[in-house]
């Protein structure tokens, strides 16, 4: 019921000195230099003189129930395990359909989800896939969002891309009111996170949506923008305009997209041009595919997105001082809280808090991860597996 942890730096994300933490079943019930207690039964305490707690990592992309199928039924890829997400540090997740909304289901990935939360993680969904009418639980954008608890938005709405739906404006605008009113109505952020192709459009449809309607500039979270520079560029204007970007982590230049940016790259850009890194956000596309396509957009090859490439971007960003520890991990942690209106309960360390802490040694790897109050890895041992691994 109790966990405590002494002494470990404690970056919340904003660095607050050596500290205790004192848990209790999913909550942080007290921070302070030296807690002491007696005669508290169930009671673990936990020393961590030498290491550093961070909040539980936020993975807002995730095709929890698999994705893929591109090249045919052989390249759908699989649905996630538990511990591909915690030996990630991921406690909090957020899963969604892609290009395949027709032999994947809402109520899978509902399910998925579901199944993922009773393991022991936090786990919500978008509503949606690729194309446009998209897919839904209830056959209505607006009322899976405020009337269903784990929808937060509708999501992975395809735009310049080969495989979209080709939505036009119109067909934006109006998926955007509907989510809106749908968060208006339930409490929630009701975002339309956008999938971005390396179509020459690129963000051009959202600009204009923003510059022409009463849609607000935060409804829409386009991912992937680091995916060639001329997207990137158009992304750097939008966060001018006040939105919100999400990169991709694994993308690199490549013999298919040579101005493709590294997340070091991208961030770096972000910092020298003086824009707002509290609106960068950061996910994996996890278990969702990574086709190749030719120059005539014919399938060559199709790899599978993991969770890992995460925090080894954010790792990378650390260690060649594009950005100190504090202000990096905002990216997967207290920034993608509040795009998902989920802060202070997630993405940061205060009393009343979730109880979900990730543990770093002193190279900066992850050594255990906590989430709702439990060990899922402890100094490197997993501790807790899915139903079937």
């Amino acid at each position: 019921m109790f966990l405590l942890l002494k002494g470990a730096e404690v970056y919340a994300p904003k660095y607050i000195g050596k500290m205790d933490l004192l848990t209790c079943n999913e909550r942080i019930v007290k921070i302070a230099k030296d807690i002491h207690i007696r005669d508290l039964p169930e009671l673990s305490t936990i020393d961590l003189s030498g290491h550093i707690i961070l909040p539980g990592f936020i993975d807002q992309h995730v095709h929890i129930a698999g994705g893929g199928g591109e090249g045919g039924p052989a390249t759908r890829t699989p649905e996630i395990k538990l511990t591909e997400l915690t030996k990630a540090g991921i406690t909090t997740v957020v899963g969604l359909l892609g290009a395949d909304g027709i032999t994947r289901s809402m109520t899978e990935l509902l399910a998925k989800a579901r199944a993922l939360d009773e393991e022991g993680l936090t786990t919500y969904i978008y509503t949606g896939a690729y194309e446009l009418p998209t897919r839904t639980l209830t056959n209505s954008v607006r009322s899976d969002v405020a009337i269903i608890d784990k929808v937060l938005g509708t999501g992975e709405i395809a735009i310049s891309d080969h495989r979209s739906a080709q939505p036009t404006e119109e067909d934006l605008t109006k998926l955007a009111a509907e989510a809106r009113v749908g968060g208006l109505l339930g409490n929630k952020p009701g975002i339309v996170h956008l999938h971005v192709g390396d179509g020459i459009r690129g963000l051009t449809p959202v600009i204009d949506i923003v510059k022409n309607t009463e849609i607000p500039v935060t409804q829409f979270i386009p991912t992937h923008v680091n995916r060639n520079g001329h997207l990137f560029s158009q992304a750097m204007e939008f966060l001018k305009m006040g939105g919100r970007i999400d990169l991709t982590s694994d993308i690199k230049p490549d013999e298919n997209s040579k101005t493709a940016l590294k997340p070091i790259d991208a961030v770096r850009k972000i910092v020298e041009n003086n824009l707002p890194l509290d609106n960068v956000t950061m996910s994996s596309d996890s278990n969702g595919s990574i086709p190749v396509f030719d120059e005539n957009k014919k399938l060559i090859k199709v790899m599978v997105g993991s969770t890992l490439t995460l925090y080894r971007d954010l790792k990378e960003i650390i260690a060649n001082g594009v950005l100190p520890l504090e202000a990096a991990i905002k990216i997967i942690t207290e920034n993608v809280a509040k795009v998902l209106l989920l802060y202070p309960k997630k993405g940061c360390i205060k009393e009343n808090s979730d109880a979900d802490l990730v543990v770093l040694d002193k190279n900066l790897n992850i050594s255990s991860v906590i989430a709702k109050g439990q060990f899922m890895i402890k100094f490197h041992e997993i501790v807790k597996k899915g139903t079937f691994e």
